[in-house]
């Protein structure tokens, strides 16, 4: 009998495969096929995820558990906090079953031997069904296979967050209903990172296409916790029409256990993160994959600082975009706006 396929390349799925392996999975095997520069990974569908509670014994064990509590609806956090921590802690102790775990770490051997290095740093990212923005967990730089394994259990688990559990209970979703597929690409290396659209999110100007960027890891500009770097470029000529260069005083970076803040250096504070010749090659790659999927995009994007331009470019999402309903005004008087806004606020 043949074994029943539960891994997949990126460039094996599209978007047609949201519900196989999720969202996020399939958005990086569409981008994939669109021919962006996408780092080498591979996905776990949602069937992996199920093999996995069924054959360990934890879906009968976490049904029953959930049962006891009746209707979740209108209960309070503590509810939600005691459920979460037991949930997980059934997750991330079970068992991978052997052919699952023989899928897994064979892909990511196969990955070893496509980069040509000994235990790739990887990024294991939750993918479910339904986008639900920061509601599951991501860990990044995880190295070896029993690490990857320990993630991996660790975004499943991920499902059962206090707030996850909450959301669910509260819009009357089943509280076992989110189950995740996984993606599991290559680590950039990162100088800078950062977030584009290709449309102003606060005045709908579809002239311009706008950057957001910082040293370092992603992280840095999405979480909205620091000053970054800001620019404006014009669609049709690709000109940088404005920019701000912020004080990025903290950035993320690599630590031994994953990825952490830490202090950028004084001399490199004041400094754009990108080229102007970098930033233009975004601008250009975003405007084709707007033309390319028939609508602005919001896409996030890495500079690897091992790699020589313009192959140090790395995509690693796009979505729609989300504009709020506003007048249109010139992109470039609203940049200060925009930064001190945040544009993933949006």
């Amino acid at each position: 009998m043949t074994e029943k396929k539960l891994v997949y390349w990126f460039e094996e799925i599209g978007k047609e495969h949201n519900d196989m392996v999720g969202k996020k999975c399939a958005n990086l095997g569409e981008m994939t096929r669109m021919g962006l520069a996408v780092p080498p990974g591979f996905a776990l569908s949602l069937d992996a995820y199920r093999l996995f509670v069924q054959e360990s014994g934890l879906a009968s064990e976490m049904e029953h558990y959930v049962r006891q509590f009746g209707d979740l609806k209108g209960q309070g956090i503590t509810v939600f906090d005691q459920m979460s921590q037991a949930l997980r802690t059934m997750i991330e102790a079970g068992e991978i079953p052997g052919n699952l775990k023989t899928q897994i770490l064979g892909y990511y051997e196969d990955l070893s031997h496509r980069l040509e290095m000994d235990n790739p740093a990887v990024s294991v990212r939750s993918a479910g069904t339904e986008s639900r923005p920061g509601m599951f967990e991501t860990y990044l730089n995880v190295r070896g296979q029993e690490d990857l394994l320990k993630k991996i259990k660790k975004v499943w688990a991920s499902a059962y967050t206090s707030r996850a559990i909450a959301f669910r209970a509260n819009k009357g979703f089943p509280i076992l209903g989110d189950e995740l597929g996984v993606a599991v690409p290559k680590m950039v290396n990162a100088r800078a990172s950062g977030i584009t659209f290709t449309v102003d999110p606060v005045t709908a100007d579809d002239s311009k296409i706008l950057l957001e960027a910082n040293w370092g890891l992603g992280e840095g500009v999405v979480s909205g916790a620091e000053s970054v770097d800001g620019f404006v470029v014009d669609k049709e000529t690709l000109e940088i029409a404005a920019r701000h260069v912020g004080i990025k005083s903290k950035c993320v970076v690599y630590t031994e256990d994953g990825a952490d803040w830490a202090d950028v250096p004084p001399d490199m504070q004041g400094m754009p993160c990108i080229s102007d010749e970098e930033i233009v090659e975004i601008a250009k790659v975003a405007r084709s994959a707007e033309k390319t999927l028939n609508g602005p995009q919001d896409m996030e994007w890495a500079v690897d600082q091992d790699l020589a331009f313009p192959g140090s470019l790395f995509w690693l999402q796009t979505r729609p975009a989300k504009v709020a309903a506003k007048k249109k005004e010139t992109a470039a008087s609203h940049i200060a706006d925009l930064i001190a806004k945040k544009l993933r606020g949006f």
